[in-house]
């Protein structure tokens, strides 16, 4: 599965507790907005995450 900005930000849209998640990593972690993102991706969407199948339901 590969990396997708669009997609990961309609998932955010569709998802209000990644989007939570996503201010407490910017905040905690002093990360950019798009950082966050792929770090968000990677630990809540890739390899089997939470969100994988709503992930990969977007490109479908």
């Amino acid at each position: 599965m590969k990396y997708d900005a669009h997609q990961m930000n309609q998932l955010l849209k569709k998802h209000p507790e990644l989007q939570k998640e996503l201010k407490s990593l910017m905040k905690d972690m002093g990360l950019e907005r798009h950082l966050a993102v792929k770090a968000l991706y990677h630990s809540q969407v890739s390899d089997g995450g939470n969100y994988q199948t709503q992930y990969q339901d977007l490109n479908k």
